[in-house]
């Protein structure tokens, strides 16, 4: 009797984590995060960055944002520490709390946009984490047509496309050269700062509004 040949196994490295945590009973958040972002694009002239078009805010939203961003800065360090570990594997949140102490400093900032809006490629250095806070999608939730997707580039640039864009290997999750990941009012979307990413042009008649926020150490 022929022994079956044994099937073969891929093994997936140099994963690149990406966080998506939806914000528990969000609606009240974001109506106090959307007042204090409207006031202060009617009192501050824009910012220019990675932005093509919109409205980014100073950087310095935990100062002039009031409580809800101090809330929502809140839930972006708990999710931090929860998504790392020291160089054993041990996390602060497990069941040795206090195994290892990070201190988050941050910096956040509001961006609004609107028709054609958007942003270049960039990276955020010299920070750990990176996050992106949905308080309005815009309507691209409910019509993905609409664009203004948050996009990340492969950091093995075209590789994996390079010698045969019509093939994929076998993974649960085969990429091509970017991935796309559509807003969604009340998501938090937290990625290691250095992986180069974009947003696409916004195609709606509303406002895509946004707050991207640092962790450094």
């Amino acid at each position: 009797m022929t022994t079956p040949a044994p099937a073969p196994e891929i093994v997936p490295i140099f994963a690149t984590p990406l966080v998506i945590y939806e914000v528990p009973d969000a609606a009240p958040l974001n109506a106090d995060l959307r007042r204090v972002i409207e006031q202060r694009e009617k009192t501050h002239p824009t910012t220019q960055h990675s932005n093509n078009g919109g409205y980014q805010s100073s950087w310095d939203m935990d100062k002039w944002g009031g409580a809800p961003a101090i809330k929502l800065l809140a839930i972006g360090r708990n999710v931090a520490n929860r998504m790392t570990t020291d160089a054993e594997g041990h996390s602060g949140q497990g069941p040795h709390p206090g195994f290892f102490a990070v201190t988050w400093q941050a910096n956040m900032w509001a961006n609004i946009n609107r028709t054609g809006h958007g942003n270049e490629y960039h990276c955020h250095r010299g920070a750990y984490w990176s996050g992106v806070y949905y308080v309005d999608d815009g309507g691209i939730a409910a019509d993905p047509a609409l664009g203004g997707e948050l996009e990340f580039m492969d950091p093995r640039g075209p590789i994996p496309t390079m010698l045969a864009p019509h093939l994929r290997m076998a993974l649960p999750r085969s990429l091509s050269s970017t991935e796309k990941l559509s807003p969604k009012a009340g998501r938090l979307v937290m990625f290691p700062s250095w992986i180069m990413h974009q947003v696409r042009p916004y195609r709606g008649t509303a406002e895509r509004i946004s707050i991207a926020f640092n962790l450094t150490l």
